[in-house]
C-alpha cells in the first residue's frame, strides 16, 4: 500500500535492521506513494477502492468471507480496515485484524493508517511482531504477521477478540498464510459471527472463494463466500513469442530492449529475469550501449529492481525520466505483485524465474531457476497495459508456454514443514496428514518434517507433543532447532550466552561493510579482533559481549559495527529473557566456558551437520551434499575444520554454508545418539 517516506529521528529505535523476511526475489520492503503531497483525505480518495468502499461492506455484511481481488497499491491493505471502523464494526470492543506475510510489512502498514486515523501508533491502531508489540486494551485495527495470529489461536481457538480478520497477500502463498487459511476454514464454521476478507493481488479468486464457501448444496443463494474485484484501467495488450528459443535468456533481454529502443513507440521498458546477479549483468551491458548512443538520439536510462536494493535506489524507478530518455527497468519478479511501476509499455518476459525448493532427502533449501506458471506470465503481461496499449515479448515459445504449469507451487507444497507441524500439534491437530490445507503438501515433506522433530525431542513414538519439551518449543516463536538450543541451555548452564547468540541470528547487517579500498581493509583488521576459532556464532557473541561494555555510536564506527542492529539486539535478547522467565528457564551464564556453549548449540543444530571430506569439500552427514564455506565466515581463511555445524545454506554460484560453528564428532553421539551412530569402515 503507498505511504509517505518516514524519516528516523537522531537515537530512534528501528525495526527495520530484523533479518530480512523479503525474499529479493519477490518481494520487498519499499513502498511508494504517488499522492504524498496531497493532504491525506485527498490520498484516500485518490485510492481505486475508495469508489468500493460501500460494496465492501454491504457484501461483508451479506456473506461470512469476502475474496477481495486488486492489484499492487489500490488501497486493498490500508482502506478497507479503516472503512469498517468507520462503518461501526468494532462497537462491541472488538478488533479488525490484519495479516501480513513480513515483518516489514505489518510495521510500515500500520504507521501509515494511525497517520491516516491521526492516532498514536499503539493506541486506536497497532501492531504485533515477533518480540515486538505495540498494541493497547484501546486497540481496534491490528497489524500483525501471521505467525502472530497463530500463537493467539493457542490462547484462544476462536479468536473471539476478533469480528473481522483480513488476511492481506495472500498470493504469496507463503507456509503460514495456507496454515491460517486452513484454520480459520475452521474456526468460521463454529464461530458464524466472524467474517474474513481474504486479499490477493492475483487472479486465484475462484479457488479460495471455493475453499473458504461453507455451503455445501447446489443453491448458490446459500453460498458463505463472494468475490468482488477492484481493478484499475488496464489496456489491451498485444504478445509477441519468439520462434526459436534463446539460448542465453539475460543476453536476449538486453538484444529486445535495444529493439524496442530503436523500433517502438515512446513508452519504458519492463523486463524480468531471475535474480540480482542477472539484473546487474543486464544492466551492465544496457549501460555499455547508452554510452554508444550519439547526441541527438533517444537515450536510454537503465534502472535495477530486486528487494535488496537500498529504498533511494528502488526510488529511482518510479521517478519520470527526462523528455529524451527512455527508462528501460531490469527486475525480479518483485514487479509481478509486490510493486505497480508507472509509465510502463513494454515488458519482456525471460520466462524464468527463481524459486526457493526443499529438498527432503538433504534438508536443505535450494533457489532454484525454474519457468514461471502460466499465472505469472498473465501478470507479467498485464504490467504493459497501465497506461495504454502495451507489448509483451516472451522469450520462449508458443509450445513452452503451453507446456508451463497454471500457477506457481505454493510455498506449503516446497518447504520444511517442521515449523508448521509443530504450531499443528500444539493447536490441537493430532492429524496434520488429515488437515484441510488449501494446497495439500507432498507426504514425503510431512514425514521429513514429523522425523525432525521426532529427533529434536517435539514428538514421541505416537506423533503427539512432548511434555514438557515439545509443548515449551511450540511456545516460543523460533525455528524448532532454534527453540531446543534454548530450552537446553538452560540445563546446560549457559541460557545467557546463547539468548544473545540467537539474538544476534535474528538481525541482519552486524558488520558494516565499506565499498572498497582502504577502508574495506581497515574494516577487515576490526573484525578480526572478534573472530574465534571455534566459528562465527562465537564471533557473535564476541561482538555482543564487548558492544555491551561500551553500548556507544562512536565505538561502534570505529569497530565497523552496525549501532542500530545492536540495539536491536539488546530489544530482542530482553524479550527472549522475559521469554525465559515466563517458562521457568533459568537465565544462567557459562562465566566463558566455550565448550558448554558449543554443546548446546550441537544439541539443537545437529541435524545441520557437515564434514571434510577428503576430495577437499564439505558434505553433509544426511544426503552428501556438497557445501561450501561463505566468503563472509571467519573460517574462510583458516585451517578447515573437519567438522562443522551451520544454520542457513546459501545459493548463488556454489552452495554455501552461513553461521558456521566448529563441533567435535563425539558431541553428536552423545548429544543426539539416536541420530548419529559411528561405525567402522570394513577395508574388504
Amino acid at each position: 500500500m503507498n505511504m509517505k517516506p518516514k524519516f528516523l529521528s537522531p537515537g530512534e529505535s528501528t525495526w527495520k535492521e530484523d533479518k530480512a523476511d523479503v525474499d529479493v526475489n519477490s518481494g520487498t520492503q519499499f513502498v511508494y506513494n504517488a499522492h504524498h503531497s496531497l493532504a491525506i483525505d485527498m490520498q484516500r480518495q485518490r485510492l481505486p477502492i475508495f469508489k468500493n468502499r460501500n460494496h465492501i461492506i454491504y457484501l461483508l455484511e451479506k456473506y461470512q468471507t469476502l475474496v477481495l481481488v486488486g492489484e499492487t497499491g489500490c488501497g486493498k491493505s490500508t482502506q478497507v480496515p479503516q472503512y469498517l471502523l468507520e462503518a461501526g464494526w468494532t462497537g462491541d470492543g472488538k478488533m479488525i485484524g490484519i495479516t501480513e506475510p513480513r515483518r516489514v510489512a505489518a510495521t510500515s502498514l500500520a504507521n501509515r493508517v494511525a497517520d491516516e486515523q491521526n492516532c498514536v501508533l499503539g493506541t486506536v491502531v497497532g501492531y504485533s511482531i515477533r518480540f515486538d508489540d505495540c498494541t493497547s486494551e484501546n486497540t481496534r485495527i491490528k497489524f500483525m504477521t501471521e505467525g502472530i495470529l497463530l500463537r493467539e489461536m493457542m490462547g484462544d481457538p476462536l479468536l473471539t477478540n476478533y469480528c473481522i480478520l483480513i488476511l492481506d497477500e495472500v498470493h504469496e502463498r507463503t507456509l503460514l498464510t495456507d496454515i491460517v487459511m486452513g484454520l480459520l476454514k475452521k474456526i468460521i464454521r463454529k464461530r458464524p459471527s466472524l467474517k474474513v476478507i481474504v486479499s490477493s493481488a492475483t487472479v486465484d479468486a475462484e479457488q479460495l472463494r471455493d475453499f473458504f464457501n461453507t455451503n455445501t448444496s447446489k443453491d448458490t443463494s446459500k453460498d458463505s463466500a463472494t468475490i468482488i474485484s477492484v481493478e484499475g484501467r488496464l489496456y489491451p495488450v498485444d504478445t509477441y513469442y519468439v520462434e526459436e528459443p534463446v539460448a542465453d535468456y539475460v543476453k536476449a533481454v538486453v538484444d529486445t530492449a535495444l529493439k524496442i529502443h530503436v523500433y517502438e513507440e515512446q513508452g519504458d521498458i519492463l523486463a524480468f529475469l531471475t535474480g540480482m546477479e542477472e539484473v546487474d549483468r543486464a544492466v551492465d551491458l544496457l549501460n555499455e550501449h547508452a554510452k554508444l548512443i550519439i547526441d541527438g538520439k533517444q537515450k536510454i536510462l537503465p534502472l535495477p529492481m530486486y528487494g535488496s536494493l537500498p529504498s533511494s535506489e528502488q526510488l529511482k524507478v518510479f521517478w519520470s525520466a527526462p523528455k529524451d530518455t527512455r527508462k528501460v527497468i531490469v527486475a525480479t519478479n518483485i514487479a509481478e505483485t509486490s510493486i505497480t511501476i508507472p509509465g510502463v509499455v513494454y515488458v519482456i518476459d525471460s520466462g524464468f524465474a527463481k524459486i526457493r525448493w526443499f529438498e527432503v532427502e538433504t534438508h536443505t533449501d535450494s533457489l532454484i531457476v525454474a519457468p514461471v506458471s502460466k499465472a505469472s506470465a498473465s501478470q507479467r503481461a498485464g504490467r504493459a497495459g497501465r497506461v495504454r496499449s502495451g507489448k509483451t515479448y516472451k522469450l520462449y515459445t508458443e509450445d513452452a508456454f503451453d507446456k508451463f504449469f497454471e500457477a506457481t507451487p505454493p510455498e506449503m507444497q516446497r518447504s520444511d514443514l517442521a515449523p508448521a507441524i509443530l504450531q499443528l500439534k500444539a493447536l490441537g491437530i493430532d492429524n496434520v496428514l488429515r488437515f484441510n490445507f488449501p494446497s495439500p503438501p507432498p507426504t514425503k515433506n510431512l514425514l521429513c518434517g514429523l522425523e525432525l522433530l521426532y529427533a529434536l525431542g517435539a514428538i514421541d513414538n505416537n506423533g503427539e507433543l512432548t511434555s514438557p519439551l515439545g509443548v515449551t518449543m511450540a511456545e516460543m516463536p523460533l525455528d524448532p532447532v532454534y527453540a531446543k538450543c534454548l530450552i537446553v541451555s538452560g540445563t546446560m548452564g549457559c541460557s545467557a550466552e546463547i539468548t544473545i547468540i540467537l539474538a544476534m541470528l535474528q538481525v541482519q547487517n552486524v558488520f558494516t561493510i565499506p565499498g572498497g579500498g582502504q577502508a574495506a581493509l581497515k574494516a577487515r583488521v576490526a573484525r578480526r579482533k572478534f573472530e574465534a576459532e571455534e566459528g562465527d556464532l562465537i564471533t557473535l557473541l564476541n561482538v555482543y559481549t564487548a558492544y555491551e561494555s561500551q553500548k556507544v555510536t562512536s565505538w561502534c564506527h570505529q569497530n565497523f559495527l552496525n549501532h542500530k542492529s545492536l540495539r536491536r539486539v539488546t530489544e530482542i535478547r530482553t524479550q527472549m529473557c522475559k521469554m525465559l522467565k515466563k517458562l521457568n528457564i533459568p537465565l544462567i551464564s557459562c562465566q566463558g566456558d566455550t565448550e558448554k556453549v558449543l554443546r548446546c548449540i550441537t544439541a539443537g543444530l545437529f541435524p545441520n551437520t557437515a564434514y571434510l571430506h577428503y576430495t577437499g569439500v564439505y558434505r553433509t552427514v544426511r544426503g552428501s551434499r556438497e557445501l561450501h564455506i561463505h566468503p563472509n565466515s571467519c573460517l574462510y581463511t583458516v585451517r578447515q575444520p573437519q567438522w562443522l555445524i551451520f544454520c542457513e545454506i546459501l545459493h548463488t554460484s556454489k552452495t554455501y554454508m552461513r553461521e558456521l560453528t566448529v563441533v567435535k564428532p563425539e558431541w553428536l553421539e552423545e548429544l543426539a545418539p539416536h541420530f548419529y551412530e559411528r561405525r567402522a569402515i570394513d577395508p574388504f
